[in-house]
């Protein structure tokens, strides 16, 4: 659960421990979505008037396709997270590290602010291995798996300055 009771947060510290789903609503389309639920366990608290903070942890995984070669990678997202929560209109409201909420709802929800976090958090790419060489230009062969016949191509003749002077130091 990532919704909390807001008069019961005032009260006292609660428990944080649920889960954003790949398909909540909340994601938008661009977004790097998680492969799997995204586990946020940790901390809430009243941090003064209007004002929750938390603290704990996000778990996922992301699948993506190498920037090299295309092939599918799978990473594993873990990060220890802190976020401060404000109603709409306090004095925070210009820090863009400060998450808002309504004032006049009945419940505090924390999903945006762990989607805000898995994009921060989550790599915006990838690659399989360090040393993955990729795809031929030419013909899309995966260089990685087999070589090519391809001939190198010619570069064009306005780069030829710079190639020549390609490993000089100065």
């Amino acid at each position: 659960m990532l919704s909390f009771d807001l008069r019961a947060l005032e009260a006292k510290a609660v428990q944080v421990d649920g889960s954003l789903q790949p398909d909540d609503p909340i994601w938008e389309e661009a977004d790097n979505r998680p492969a799997e639920p995204i586990r946020v366990s940790g901390r809430l608290s009243t941090a003064g008037e209007g004002r929750f903070y938390f603290t704990g942890t996000m778990e996922g995984r992301v699948e993506m396709a190498c920037r090299l070669c295309l092939e599918d990678v799978d990473v594993e997202v873990s990060e220890n997270v802190h976020f401060l929560l404000a109603e709409i209109g306090a004095e925070e409201a210009d820090d863009p590290e400060v998450f808002l909420y309504d004032p006049n709802a009945r419940l505090l929800d924390l999903r945006g602010a762990v989607r805000e976090t898995w994009l921060l958090t989550a790599p915006a790419f990838v690659q399989c291995r360090d040393d993955c060489k990729g795809l031929c230009a030419t013909c899309g062969t995966n260089l990685n798996e087999r070589t090519c016949s391809c001939t190198q191509t010619t570069t064009d003749s306005r780069w030829g300055a710079l190639l020549r002077h390609q490993g000089d130091p100065h």
